[in-house]
C-alpha cells in the first residue's frame, strides 16, 4: 500500500471509524434486501408482495441511524458508558424476567415481549449486546499484571450464568452463544488459559444443573396438562382451550424433551434422505433440499423453489435460500464476509493502548460473527435445528437493530483508535472512570499505522 492510500485511509478511519467495517456493513445491508424480498414469500400478504422487504428496509434505516449516532459518539464518553453498561444490563434483565413471567409464545417457546399491536421485542437479543458492554467493564476493571483477577473470572462467570438462565425458555442456543463470546473475549483481557478452562467446566455443571431443573419442571407441567385434557375430555370449556391451542397461544411442554429430541435427530440426520416430510422435519428436510438444489453456481437471485416450502425461510434458515441462489460459491463468500469482520477487529485491538476498547470491538465482531457461524452450522446441518437469525439479513426488527447498535459500537472505538497521536482529536486521551484504563494486554502494534 503507497503512502498516499494509507493517509487517506487514515483520514477516513480518523473522522468516520474503519472503512473495512463500513464496507462490511453496507454489503451486509445489500444482501438483506435481495434476500428479505427473495425468502418472504411465506410473509406476502394479500395487501402488497413489497410489504415485507418494505418493513425491512423500515428496520435497517433505524439500524442506519443508530449506526450513524453511535459511530460519532466517543466510546469513552461516560453518557456512552452509562447507557450501553449499566443502562442496557438493567433494561435487559427486566425484559427477560417478564417474558419469563408473561412473554409471548413463538415457535413453542416464550421468548417475545409485545410493546404494542404489531411490534414485539425479543429480549435474548439485547442480552447478547448487553454480555458483551457488561464483560467489557467487569474485565476491564478486573486487569492485574496483564491478567484477569479470579474475582473478575467469577464476576464475568456470574454475569453469564445469570442471563443464560433468564434466557432458558428463549432456546439453549441463545445461551450457548453467551458463553462462546464470553471465551473469546476472555482471550482478548488476557486471562491464563487455565482459568477458561476452569471457567468452561463451571459453565458446564451449571448447564447441567439447568437441564435436570427445567427437566424436572417440563415433567411437572406435563402432569398437570394431562389432567387438564382429560379435564376438558369431560366436557369442561373443551371450546375455548380448543381455541386457544389452534390459535397457538399455548406454550409447548417440554421444551427439555424437545432439545434432547432434536440432539437425537441431529445425531442421526445422515438418514435424512430416508425419511419422509413430516411436520417434525420438514425444517432440515427443505433446508437441505435448498442447498443440494443450488449446487456450486445457484440458480439466480430471485429463483428459489424452496422459499414457499422452507418454514421460517425468510428468518432462521435464509442462509439455505442464500445457497439455493448463490451456491455454493455465494455461501462461503458470505461466511468469509462475517470472518473478514471479526479479523478486521482483532487487527484494530492490535492497535489499541487500553484494554476497555480493545474488548468492545472484540467483543461486537465476536457477537456478530459467532452468531453468524451458529446460523449457518444450523442450516446446513453441523449443529442441531434451533432458532438464531443471521445476523443483518433474517427479517427481524429486534435483531437488526441491536447487530446495528453493535456496528456502530465498532465504528466508534475504531474511529478512536485512529485517533492515537492525532493532534486534532484527543478523544481517545479522554480520562475513563477509575479502573477502566488498564493497558491492552493483546497490543502489538504501539503507534498508529493504520492501513
Amino acid at each position: 500500500m503507497t503512502e498516499d492510500k494509507k493517509t487517506k485511509y487514515a483520514e477516513i478511519a480518523q473522522k468516520h471509524g474503519d472503512p473495512w467495517i463500513w464496507g462490511i456493513y453496507f454489503t451486509l445491508i445489500i444482501i438483506s434486501i435481495v434476500e428479505s424480498y427473495s425468502a418472504s414469500s411465506r410473509m406476502i400478504t394479500t395487501a402488497s408482495v413489497y410489504a415485507p422487504v418494505i418493513k425491512q428496509c423500515v428496520f435497517l434505516g433505524i439500524g442506519a441511524g443508530c449506526v450513524f449516532v453511535l459511530h460519532r459518539w466517543d466510546y469513552n464518553d461516560s453518557k456512552f458508558l452509562y447507557l450501553m453498561i449499566p443502562g442496557l444490563a438493567l433494561f435487559t434483565i427486566f425484559t427477560l424476567i417478564y417474558v419469563m413471567v408473561a412473554g409471548e409464545v413463538i415457535n413453542g417457546a416464550q421468548r417475545v415481549m409485545k410493546l404494542i399491536p404489531g411490534v414485539t421485542l425479543q429480549p435474548a437479543e439485547l442480552a447478547k449486546l448487553s454480555i458483551v458492554t457488561l464483560l467489557s467493564y467487569i474485565l476491564a476493571k478486573s486487569q492485574k499484571n496483564r491478567d484477569i483477577s479470579t474475582g473478575g473470572m467469577i464476576a464475568a462467570g456470574a454475569a453469564v450464568t445469570i442471563y443464560g438462565g433468564l434466557m432458558i425458555r428463549s432456546g439453549m442456543t441463545n445461551t450457548l452463544l453467551l458463553m462462546a463470546i464470553s471465551v473469546a473475549m476472555l482471550v482478548i483481557g488476557g486471562a491464563q488459559f487455565r482459568k477458561i478452562v476452569l471457567l468452561f467446566g463451571a459453565y458446564v455443571i451449571i448447564g447441567g444443573m439447568f437441564f435436570l431443573i427445567k427437566h424436572h419442571n417440563d415433567d411437572t407441567d406435563q402432569v398437570i396438562a394431562q389432567a387438564q385434557t382429560e379435564f376438558v375430555a369431560q366436557g369442561a370449556a373443551a371450546d375455548s382451550v380448543a381455541g386457544a391451542a389452534a390459535a397457538g397461544d399455548t406454550p409447548e411442554f417440554g421444551r427439555s424433551a424437545t432439545w434432547v429430541n432434536r440432539l437425537k435427530a441431529w445425531w442421526y440426520s445422515d438418514s435424512l434422505v430416508y425419511r419422509p416430510i413430516t411436520n417434525k422435519n420438514q425444517q432440515e428436510m427443505f433446508s437441505r433440499m435448498a442447498q443440494a438444489h443450488g449446487g456450486v453456481h445457484g440458480v439466480g437471485i430471485g429463483q428459489s423453489r424452496e422459499c414457499s416450502r422452507l418454514p421460517l425461510a425468510f428468518s432462521d434458515y435464509i442462509y439455505s435460500i442464500i445457497i439455493e441462489e448463490t451456491g455454493m460459491i455465494g455461501g462461503v463468500l458470505l461466511l468469509v464476509l462475517y470472518l473478514w469482520l471479526l479479523a478486521r477487529a482483532a487487527m484494530i485491538v492490535q492497535r489499541s493502548t487500553r484494554v476497555l476498547p480493545s474488548l468492545l470491538i472484540i467483543g461486537m465482531a465476536s457477537f456478530i460473527t459467532l452468531q453468524a457461524l451458529f446460523h449457518m452450522a444450523i442450516n446446513v446441518g453441523v449443529f442441531p435445528v434451533s432458532g438464531q437469525p443471521l445476523p443483518l439479513i433474517s427479517v427481524g426488527g429486534t435483531s437488526i437493530i441491536v447487530i446495528s447498535v453493535a456496528f456502530g459500537v465498532m465504528l466508534s472505538v475504531s474511529r478512536t483508535i485512529a485517533n492515537y497521536n492525532n493532534k486534532n482529536n484527543k478523544a481517545d486521551n479522554a480520562v475513563l472512570p477509575e479502573g477502566l484504563d488498564a493497558v491492552n494486554p493483546t497490543q502489538i502494534v504501539p503507534k498508529n499505522v493504520w492501513k
